[in-house]
């Protein structure tokens, strides 16, 4: 039940961070094995290139780009501690 919980949360989260607010709302109201097939399993390709690790994004939908941005806002956020 914790682990659902949480899991819930992440996708509330992640639907609350997001900057355009149609794509906010239509994360917040989305079931959440949609929310998995479309944010957690993106395939990519793993490649592995001097001293770094690329990810390589092979499949693309129209969440792509909204979540990759929400990702780098939450790179730059400093949380206090």
């Amino acid at each position: 039940m914790v682990i659902a919980a949480l899991a819930g949360n992440l996708k509330a989260w992640l639907g609350l961070l997001t900057p355009d607010a149609s794509i906010r709302h239509q994360i917040l109201r989305m079931k959440f094995k949609r929310f998995i097939n479309t944010f957690t399993l993106i395939p990519c390709l793993i490649v592995k290139t001097g001293r770094r690790i690329v990810y390589r994004i092979v499949g693309y939908n129209g969440y792509l780009k909204d979540f990759l941005k929400t990702f780098e806002d939450l790179r730059g956020l400093r949380l206090a501690g």
